[in-house]
């Protein structure tokens, strides 16, 4: 199977080791500023390449 591209808040939660609740809050700001810059978002998902940058600094190689 193939690399997922848009993360949810238990791939966040799991990653992170926080709630899923919280991580909803999370992927709800995050998607907040990709629609500000004109992205089209998907709700209770985010990007992975985004959350990466955002939360460990590495740029996405798309």
């Amino acid at each position: 199977m193939s690399e997922k591209i848009l993360l949810t808040a238990t791939d966040i939660a799991n990653i992170l080791g926080m709630s899923k609740p919280y991580c909803y809050k999370i992927i709800s700001k995050l998607n907040k500023e990709l629609e500000d810059k004109g992205f089209m978002t998907v709700q209770g998902k985010v990007s992975k390449a985004y959350f990466e940058e955002k939360f460990y600094g590495i740029k996405g190689e798309n």
